[in-house]
């Protein structure tokens, strides 16, 4: 397994992350800066200072995948996170029974120094009616909810606020941003992962790893927050285990060429992928088909 080292920090600005170094992307990458230029233009953050290189993805400490765990070992997960040097938590409103989620980042802020951490959130599902999902991004929506979450949270600020999903009814500006492992998918996909997992051999380090160093070596850009991330094929969850995370933790001592991330875009071919990285419902409203309207002329 890869080891541990002290974690690399990036600095976030209002307009979006500002690197001091650019670091080659492979041709298999080609969309990667514009989905996250398109994630960062439409947030609206408190700050202009730096992350943690890794983040932690809170989801699964309050299911749906998974069992949640207890208050008490939520606590314990976040402040060993915080320990190994990652800084960047993020939740969202709709995480866990009636917002648990942020309740339990919220009671875990309080053991932390909260200044030292930078807390994303996010806000947009207004109702969940299978088959449909309404999306509301009003500047009153968004404000009202934003509300709530500070409470939850019990802070007084929120470092970065935006929207889950789009809403495609107004325009952007005013609102301010596992079905392919089931069936016959996961029988396609599994040779992928096989193929990810010999690869991991040869950098001596765990699949996981490897994904999440891919991910790592995409540019000073990008953040790679496990838990709401998908890469290809490869769900990197938000884990509920210290073990796991002291595993994700290593990925950022993974080194990769651009020949070996050549090579692991020619192993995980996206063309190759079957399925898509959500269920139909919320795949209808991802950031893919979120053409909105322009913004009136005043």
């Amino acid at each position: 397994m890869a080891g541990q080292n002290s974690m690399p920090r990036v600095k976030l600005g209002s307009q979006g992350l500002e690197a001091e170094e650019q670091i080659m992307r492979p041709k298999c990458s080609k969309n990667f800066s514009t989905i996250s230029a398109t994630f960062f233009n439409i947030c609206s953050t408190h700050f202009d200072k730096s992350v943690s290189k890794l983040g932690y993805g809170c989801m699964g400490l309050t299911g749906p995948y998974n069992a949640p765990v207890s208050l008490e070992d939520g606590i314990t997960i976040l402040k060993e996170a915080f320990k190994q040097g990652i800084t960047f938590f993020d939740t969202a409103d709709i995480y866990g029974i009636d917002s648990a989620n942020e309740y339990l980042v919220g009671k875990a802020l309080k053991q932390l120094p909260r200044e030292e951490i930078q807390v994303a959130t996010k806000f947009g599902f207004y109702a969940l009616k299978r088959p449909d999902v309404i999306i509301k991004g009003s500047p009153e929506y968004a404000r009202s909810c934003c509300e709530a979450s500070l409470k939850r949270l019990q802070v007084d600020y929120i470092d970065l606020y935006y929207i889950h999903r789009i809403d495609t009814t107004i325009p952007i500006e005013e609102t301010q941003f596992h079905p392919r492992f089931t069936g016959e998918n996961w029988e396609k996909n599994k040779t992928i992962y096989f193929r990810l997992e010999e690869l991991s051999k040869k950098y001596n380090c765990s699949p996981s790893q490897l994904a999440l160093s891919w991910v790592l070596h995409q540019g000073a850009d990008v953040v790679p927050i496990p838990g709401e991330i998908v890469v290809y094929l490869l769900i990197l969850s938000g884990t509920t285990k210290i073990k796991n995370l002291h595993d994700n933790i290593g990925s950022v001592n993974v080194n990769l060429t651009s020949d070996d991330l050549e090579e692991l875009c020619e192993a995980v071919p996206i063309q190759e992928v079957a399925g898509k990285n959500h269920d139909e419902v919320f795949y209808k409203v991802s950031w893919r088909f979120a053409n909105t309207p322009q913004p009136k002329a005043k």
